[in-house]
């Protein structure tokens, strides 16, 4: 892009000359290009080597946003790299939302003004572990047959309109308009994908260069493997590759090299710590691997981006999933990051600060201080009603009738739970076999409202149950987080997904309740009803799915905080402070997280206090009265004993 040119033209009078001249002033284009040749990037035309680090905004309270980033950039960090999760913001197909909690337009201006560029991963599919890999879940809902990351008709109709919206809000960040924004990724790790579709990337590319033109670098990033750059790389993008502490510069970035011989090596994702699953112990990596291979890729000369350098939470239905076997992701994602979940400054992050400042120039600011944290206590939980008891008021929208069950996609629950409900046309025989092969994820199985036992997917889909005529066969199903990587991303229905026999019978005649399990704060406050949902007939029963409820009051400042559900087994949590929050899924049963974060800015000061709620599925701590505590507490626990009840 040519240098603009700016004429200032200047004339001077006298009694009986006039003099005119012109001084031409040159204002420098802000440009950030790659040069092949000497294997470097460009910025503003000059030598440049980035040091940045990874952060998700969706999995940072907005209140938080500018803590983490001064952090950052006080560890010397030139930059941030960010996903954008596209079922984020269009949650609906006729719904955007880039508002509040979802604001990434003012997270990366809030980077810029910091002094961090950004580098964009901007999707479609995006993995990070996060729901689906950030597809919308109701494309399922327009044709549940859609290959995604192909040029499929449904899918790549849905990419187009979102990119058409997307794009074009991410233009005037650009870098060479002005803002933070030096790189742009399409797609993620391609090259992995089985379906290799080029005609699928190649119109991708197509339409980020239709939107954002020549004004910013595009990027692919795929891993290690030879196999890999077959069909990652799209011709006339700049590569990149990502790979872990374990790997030597020269083993790591030997496949990239083969493909593209020249220009600045990039490790989009140096792996910092690595994901934990439900069921497996806490994963870490050491700080000094970390910083000793750090130190060894900047010597090496290589760009680098450290994944993760601020992990965060899985807040509400957020966390997603692996498959073969299928493996959900817990509500944190602490990553072992050099930042904690709650952002607080580790020994990692001091050793990598300190490899950094061997290159470059540091900040002049001291790193932050971590944020504090408090010990509120034991908070009294009450028993209000089993799920079951309150069915009428947690549905979300009318109960869908259907012969045979349907997939909670196809009735628009997209996330949480969805109750399946048949009633027994005749007497059953002693031990009769319930089974449902196409169960997706977890059911909770009640007859005549009495806990008959746990279903899990691929691998406990039968029990014996007995009833009578007239009472009903509840199956309570736990949408636990969609897959997000590989081919599982087509086989992602959730719900009850094939015909359920019993007795070996196929079961005719379904009712279907959405659930909407935060429901119950507008009941108990705009009907009054708090103490009113338990009927007569409605007696305590702590091996049924119900809700429990008590009152957080605090005096003092506010501070960080975490839920302990030591005692509990394994729920979902919501908080009720100025507006409602769905913290996250607990599992102490399960491990390896046993307390939940609870920031700060979710809770709120006075006499009209915290409304803590919890839906528990497999049996509360509550023996025999219906009352028992959670305890609010100043440390974390999300390396837990892992029990693999599963």
């Amino acid at each position: 892009m040519a240098a603009l040119l700016n004429v200032l033209v200047v004339t001077l009078c006298f009694p009986s000359v006039i003099f005119s001249f012109s001084s031409i002033v040159t204002v420098p284009t802000r440009t950030f290009t790659v040069d092949y040749k000497n294997n470097t990037f460009l910025k503003d035309g000059k030598p440049f080597r980035y040091v940045s680090g990874s952060i998700h905004y969706s999995r940072v309270p907005q209140d938080y946003w500018k803590d983490r980033l001064l952090k950052m950039y006080a560890a010397g960090l030139d930059a941030i790299q960010l996903y954008i999760p596209w079922n984020v913001h269009q949650p609906t197909e006729n719904t955007f939302d880039f508002e509040g909690q979802n604001d990434v337009m003012r997270f990366m201006s809030m980077a810029n003004e910091i002094g961090l560029l950004v580098v964009v991963r901007a999707g479609p599919y995006i993995d990070g572990e996060w729901e689906f890999g950030g597809l919308p879940a109701w494309i399922l809902q327009k044709n549940p047959n859609t290959v995604f990351r192909t040029m499929d008709p449904t899918y790549i109709h849905y990419v187009d309109l979102w990119f058409d919206k997307l794009l074009p809000m991410l233009r005037p960040l650009l870098y060479s308009n002005g803002g933070p924004v030096i790189m742009v990724q399409i797609e993620n790790e391609y090259g992995s994908y089985y379906a290799c579709d080029r005609n699928y990337t190649s119109h991708l590319r197509d339409k980020f260069v239709f939107h954002l033109q020549d004004e910013v670098l595009l990027f692919t990033t795929d891993g290690t493997l030879d196999s890999n750059f077959k069909c990652g790389p799209i011709p006339g993008i700049f590569a990149t590759t990502d790979f872990g502490a374990l790997y030597s510069p020269e083993r790591g970035f030997r496949p990239l090299r083969k493909y593209q011989p020249n220009g600045p090596l990039v490790n989009s994702e140096f792996y910092t710590g690595w994901l934990d699953h439900w069921g497996h112990k806490h994963e870490t990596v050491n700080k000094l691997i970390v910083s000793v291979t750090l130190d060894l890729l900047l010597k090496y000369g290589a760009n680098v981006n450290m994944y993760m350098f601020e992990g965060g939470t899985n807040f509400g239905y957020w966390n997603g999933a692996d498959d073969l076997p299928y493996l959900p992701v817990p509500t944190s994602y602490d990553y072992d990051a050099p930042l904690t979940e709650a952002g607080d400054i580790t020994e990692k992050y001091k050793l990598i600060s300190h490899v950094i400042s061997k290159y470059k120039p540091m900040p002049p600011i001291p790193w932050p201080p971590s944020t504090p944290k408090a010990n509120y206590g034991p908070v009294k939980m009450r028993f209000v009603g089993s799920v079951l008891d309150l069915l009428d008021h947690l549905t979300h929208g009318p109960p869908i009738k259907s012969l045979y069950p349907v997939s909670m996609e196809s009735i628009g629950q997209f996330q949480g739970f969805t109750l399946y409900r048949h009633t027994l046309t005749s007497d059953l025989q002693k031990n009769t076999v319930l089974n449902v092969p196409g169960l997706r994820d977890r059911a909770y199985v009640m007859v005549n409202k009495v806990s008959v036992g746990v279903l899990v997917r691929d691998t406990r889909t039968s029990l014996s149950v007995t009833g009578m005529k007239g009472q009903n066969l509840d199956i309570l199903v736990e949408n636990q987080g969609h897959i997000t990587f590989n081919r599982g991303i087509n086989d992602n229905l959730k719900g009850i997904i094939q015909n359920v026999t019993l007795g070996g019978q196929v079961l005719q005649g379904w009712t279907m309740y959405p659930l909407q399990l935060d429901n119950y704060f507008s009941l108990a406050q705009n009907d009054h009803r708090s103490n009113k949902l338990l009927q007569p007939n409605v007696t305590f029963d702590p091996s049924t799915p119900s809700l429990y409820v008590g009152e957080l009051t605090i005096t003092s400042d506010l501070q960080d905080t975490y839920l302990d559900m030591t005692g509990w087994k394994k729920g979902q949590v919501f908080i009720k402070s100025q507006a409602v929050v769905n913290l996250g899924r607990y599992w102490p049963l399960e491990g390896p997280q046993v307390r939940l974060f609870v920031p700060g800015p979710y809770l709120q000061r006075g006499s009209a206090g915290n409304q803590i709620l919890l839906v528990e599925l497999e049996g509360s701590p509550c023996v025999s009265s219906g009352t028992c505590v959670v305890n609010f507490v100043d440390t974390p626990l999300i390396n837990g004993t892992v029990h693999s009840h599963r």
